[in-house]
């Protein structure tokens, strides 16, 4: 089976205090798309399959920057992946869906990462695409969720009654990359297309418009280290966590 990777690098960095594209701001000196960017390559699965084409959904107005930044980890890599640049949508399930028509007629797997999870470990990308490839058709990585979860209604201006609290037990935190078999993800996408232009109806993932679909999504165990990065407090952590100085 073919693999290609959708790399969701098209968000603002205005909630992480920069003026910069998310992506391509630093951690460590090294932009959070290259992170991002090098361990999708970085990936095998147990018989030695990668990933052989990279999307990367970019900022109109910086997508020779993102391209030239992407394309120095591809030459990195020194292995033949295709690599194509093109701008995001208004929303992340519009900028994925722009990724997916750029996929090649061979690709079988898809997985799509957001730059803003730069340190998803090679592993966890290469656990994804071995359950895809065993035969679930779509597959997230999940973490146990360790804190108190309670569902609430509507407030009275003070605050907002409890109404149940969730065993967690039954619940996971969602991460990327997500992995699908190619058929099923562009027919979700298809779908759901009509949802995808504003934020308020848009997928936040794109497990959420497969389950639309019917089909059953598989988890497998997520990875502390792919943790978003989303706030100025993020971003420090990431840091700190990078170069081993104190949070």
């Amino acid at each position: 089976m073919t693999i290609a990777a959708v790399l969701t690098a098209a968000g603002s960095g205005s909630r992480l205090g920069h003026a910069l594209p998310k992506a391509v701001v630093p951690v460590a000196g090294v932009p959070l798309v290259v992170h991002a960017a090098r361990a999708l390559l970085a990936a095998r699965t147990a018989d030695g399959a990668s990933v052989t084409q990279l999307v990367v959904t970019a900022p109109a107005a910086h997508l020779d920057t993102v391209a030239a930044l992407v394309g120095e980890v591809v030459d990195e890599a020194a292995a033949d992946v295709r690599l194509d640049v093109v701008g995001g949508g208004r929303t992340r399930q519009e900028s994925v869906a722009a990724g997916l028509a750029e996929l090649t007629d061979d690709v079988d797997v898809v997985l799509v990462h957001d730059a803003a999870r730069p340190f998803a470990p090679p592993a966890l990308v290469a656990r994804v695409v071995e359950a895809v490839r065993s035969g679930h058709a779509a597959v997230v990585p999940g973490l146990p969720v360790v804190d108190t979860i309670k569902r609430v209604g509507a407030g009275d201006g003070t605050g907002r009654p409890v109404l149940e609290t969730v065993p967690r037990g039954d619940l996971v935190a969602v991460q990327t990359p997500q992995g699908f078999a190619r058929d099923v993800l562009e027919r979700a996408h298809a779908v759901g297309s009509g949802r995808g232009a504003d934020e308020t109806t848009a997928a936040s993932d794109d497990a959420g418009l497969v389950e639309a679909t019917g089909v059953r999504v598989w988890v497998v165990p997520g990875d502390e280290r792919a943790a978003k990065v989303t706030t100025a407090r993020d971003l420090m952590v990431a840091q700190a966590l990078t170069t081993g100085a104190p949070a």
